[in-house]
């Protein structure tokens, strides 16, 4: 599989920009895949052409980040302020954290420059010994997400609420989960309407039954660890109103 970042000929950035002025009320900000996975031999090229259509339009970068090259280092030194660093609890290599546990510098610095951390678990990108780290270091994360697609559907990510109640079995309290998976993806996308219940707010709310029986979940390195608690949905209200899946 040939990552879509690999040849940089198809990565055009005036066009990139027209699309996104065309479509304002749309796009949040500019998604960039970094890695040799993603990249090929583009190296750290990609990020750089996607933070110049950010600055362009004025809009923040979301970075994937997968094996090196580049490093962890090259794509953090660049991110600003609002920028996001997707898949921020990856297992060896590019993890964030160094062999003796301790979170790298480069990583503390992004976040003292206030880069959004987000999780984005996928099929290769959530290990939970570097989650155990990182939490224990009280390095948290802004966002929780599943990154649910062709590869981690049926597993190890599933879905949004397995991989909340991953950090559930970690330790995390159930309100910090629930934040990071609803009022910091808000904030970091600039909707302050949404991920809240408040007058003035977005009237839609996920319903979820918070469930006691044993749990297994499982990383992407099949690593397990076992949990108390688990997510279910039970309902939806969109718009302020109740909504009833089709029978």
């Amino acid at each position: 599989m040939v990552g879509e970042a690999a040849d940089l000929r198809l990565i055009d950035p005036r066009e990139c920009v027209r699309v996104i002025n065309a479509n304002r009320d749309l796009i949040v900000g500019v998604k960039v895949r970094v890695g040799r996975n993603a990249g090929g031999a583009s190296g750290i090229a990609p990020l750089d052409i996607a933070l110049e259509v950010a600055e362009e339009v004025g809009l923040p970068v979301m970075a994937h980040l997968d094996n090196p090259p580049p490093s962890r280092l090259e794509v953090l030194s660049r991110l600003r302020r609002g920028d996001i660093l997707t898949h921020c609890f990856r297992p060896f290599p590019n993890a964030p954290v160094q062999p003796d546990g301790l979170v790298r510098e480069e990583v503390q610095e992004a976040r003292r420059r206030g880069v959004v951390f987000d999780i984005g678990h996928g099929s290769g990108s959530f290990g939970f010994r570097t989650a155990e780290c990182m939490l224990e270091a009280g390095f948290l994360p802004d966002a929780i997400s599943s990154d649910v697609h062709t590869l981690s559907i049926n597993g190890p990510a599933y879905d949004q609420l397995v991989t909340m109640g991953k950090f559930l079995a970690l330790g995390l309290d159930l309100a910090a989960v629930i934040g990071a998976s609803s009022a910091a993806p808000a904030a970091a996308l600039g909707r302050a309407d949404l991920g809240r219940l408040s007058v003035g707010a977005v009237g839609d709310a996920s319903v979820l039954e918070l469930i006691e029986r044993e749990v297994e979940y499982r990383d992407v390195l099949g690593e397990i660890r076992l949990g108390r608690h688990q997510l279910a949905a039970r309902g939806l209200v969109i718009g302020g109103h109740w909504w009833h899946p089709p029978r």
